[in-house]
């Protein structure tokens, strides 16, 4: 107790200077730290009536929001849980840390350290009821939090302790569509539901949203029995509630994809006029226009309770004493996805939206186990394939482009790409431009490929590698950003990056090449050579480039070496490829049948397991016969 209450001397003493230094305000700052609840719900958009959805019922969300300030510009810098969550936890972008890939359990490094760990030091009680799932290996839990358990609660703290408490609820999770309800007990009707002009109006996709918008409304109810407990025990006029949604959701082209319908939250904040000094406007019933963003909620907690912001930390605070001024852009990315590859960023302004896709050969509407649960995207795709979808509902099957650009404002739904419409290229360059600067100061380690990674890291965290000075991180993106281009002056160079020695920037001279498809056939004896390179990434992406070219033997002994792979991430690769290529030859199916033959493990937490299984329903063999266990 006496190191607490010593903590808290300091981190009083602390606020209290920094307000003083800070004289200007005219409000009064208290002594005393807020109590602060975090109260966050999974998988959902602003589809709240606070935020002009007339279809939706959310009364409690509503008066929260009239209570206080909702953030109309706020942003999940991945549009999935846990490398979003990872970036929450530290302040630091997942993809600067090494952990942007869904579920990768690498670790963090000891420079990097989370957000509990602050408010603790500076005497909080801190609980966490009870989601963690922080994309990486070294976190203990029960090291960071004072209780993380699915009791823990605010109300367990000493009395005279301020409180840092997290609720969480999955109530509108993705897998709350899984099961369909039948039509009659829904309460929103899928014959009234707005149908995105994304989403053909198919009777599973209008049944999918109506009962989206149920749990939707079961989510606001459970946030409204929390705000009146805190009401019940007499303490919201001393605590700071926030209130955001974990990433955007939930039905296909949503969650997992960089658009706003997968990283545009809703974002709430109620403050009490105790300590109105943190107002981010006069009034509350205030709609703020500031562009925030995940990473950016260290920093402001610990300004919010005076104390210095680490230079590391990768965000802007928006509240307290250390409040930087309006951000001009916020940015988003996407790695792998379960078991299916794709590496996408994303800059957004208040107006635009630009997208930057570094595999534009891949689909948005890869097959996942997971996603493809929903009986919506599985009704979506069957009227793709029978020619019954228009131009904007056809786009998530067909190739990406490289660059995409969104005016928002007149197009919420991001349908139109201007990146070709010359009354753009300005601010097609100047968003182009922020993205290259954003990847290069972060150091984002997504630029190189996953198996090449794990090999590169030996155990060790990337963030720290990649200020080791033994990593070229910007030749490797200037690699990237050039093989991306898919121009065939460009060949003669990604010739030469295949000579490199780094295979990062093999691998991105492959990917080129790639792209470039028939364009790409005077660089056939570079790719075969390629097919028996050290780098298994390599080995893929130049297999698929020559399976392109006519070159399928050679391409596909290079995919089957890669089977036999030790590295679960290369096998996962060559798994995309083997499917993408549409390769079912017999030398192939036994590839992969031996593969899963002498796997230690068959579950669906192994992604090469969950990609191999797909093959094998895909070539209607039984997938009973291989054992494989995906019960969840």
């Amino acid at each position: 107790m006496k190191i607490f209450y010593q903590s808290r001397f300091w981190a009083l003493f602390l606020f209290s200077g920094i307000c003083i230094v800070f004289s200007s305000c005219s409000d009064p700052i208290p002594e005393e730290l807020p109590n602060i609840l975090w109260l966050t719900s999974e998988d959902n958009s602003p589809l709240l009536g606070c935020y002009g959805d007339t279809f939706a019922t959310t009364p409690n969300l509503d008066r929260l929001a009239s209570e206080g300030f909702l953030y109309t510009h706020a942003y999940a810098n991945a549009p999935v849980c846990a490398p979003a969550r990872n970036t929450i936890l530290t302040g630091v972008y997942a993809c600067s840390n090494g952990n942007q890939h869904m579920r990768s359990y690498y670790p963090k490094s000891d420079v990097v350290k989370p957000y509990p760990v602050f408010l603790r030091e500076a005497g909080y009680y801190c609980t966490n009821n009870s989601k963690t799932d922080y994309n990486v290996d070294n976190i203990n839990p029960n090291e960071i939090w004072d209780d993380c358990s699915k009791t823990a609660h605010w109300k367990n703290r000493p009395s005279d302790q301020p409180f840092f408490a997290v609720f969480n609820t999955g109530i509108s999770h993705e897998s709350s569509i899984h099961r369909s309800i039948p039509n009659d007990e829904l309460r929103h009707s899928p014959e009234d539901v707005f149908i995105p002009p994304h989403h053909p109006a198919t009777p599973e996709m209008k049944h999918d949203w109506a009962q989206y918008y149920d749990k939707v409304e079961d989510m606001d109810a459970q946030i409204g029995k929390w705000l009146q407990e805190l009401d019940d025990a007499g303490l919201a006029e001393n605590t700071i509630v926030f209130y955001y949604g974990d990433h955007g959701g939930v039905l296909a082209r949503s969650k997992r994809y960089v658009y706003e319908t997968g990283t545009r939250v809703p974002f709430i904040l109620r403050i009490p006029e105790k300590y109105k000094h943190l107002f981010p406007e006069e009034n509350t019933g205030s709609r703020i226009d500031r562009l925030i963003s995940f990473v950016d909620l260290v920093p402001t907690l610990l300004s919010i309770i005076g104390t210095p912001i680490p230079d590391y930390l990768q965000g802007h605070a928006f509240l307290g004493t250390q409040k930087t001024a309006d951000p001009e852009y916020a940015y988003m990315f996407r790695g792998r996805m379960d078991e299916r590859y794709d590496m996408c960023r994303a800059v957004r302004n208040k107006k635009f939206r630009y997208i930057r896709n570094y595999m534009p050969y891949r689909i948005y509407g890869q097959r996942l186990e997971y996603l493809f649960r929903a009986p919506s995207i599985r009704s979506w795709k069957a009227a793709f394939e029978n020619g019954q979808c228009n131009e904007a509902q056809s786009a998530f099957w067909n190739t990406k482009p490289v660059e995409e650009l969104y005016d928002t404002e007149n197009d919420p739904w991001e349908i139109n790409n201007l990146a070709n419409d010359p009354n753009h290229s300005e601010v097609l360059a100047r968003m182009r431009a922020a993205n290259k600067e954003w990847v290069t100061r972060i150091k984002d380690t997504g630029f190189i490929p996953e198996a090449e990674r794990v090999e590169r890291a030996e155990g060790a965290a990337m963030f720290d590698i990649m200020r080791s000075g033994k990593i070229n991180h910007e030749e490797i993106m200037e690699a990237a950003e050039i093989s991306t281009l898919g121009k065939v002056e460009n060949i003669e160079i990604l010739k030469n990056y295949l000579k490199s020695d780094d295979g990062a920037i093999r691998y991105w001279g492959a990917s080129g090449l790639l792209i470039l498809g028939k364009d790409a056939a005077s660089a056939t004896d570079e790719l075969k050579l390629a097919t028996k390179d050290s780098s298994a990434n390599v080995v893929n992406v130049a297999a698929e480039a020559l399976y392109n070219l006519g070159e399928k033997e050679i391409a596909k002994e290079g995919l089957l070496a890669v089977l036999k792979n030790k590295n679960e991430f290369a096998r996962c690769h060559a798994l995309n490829v083997i499917d993408c290529i549409e390769e079912n030859s017999p030398e192939i199916q036994e590839g992969v049948i031996d593969m899963i033959a002498t796997a230690e493990s068959k579950t669906r937490n192994k992604y090469d397991m969950r990609a191999a299984k797909w093959l094998i329903e895909k070539w209607e063999l039984n997938p009973d016969d291989y054992k494989f266990d995906f019960a969840w």
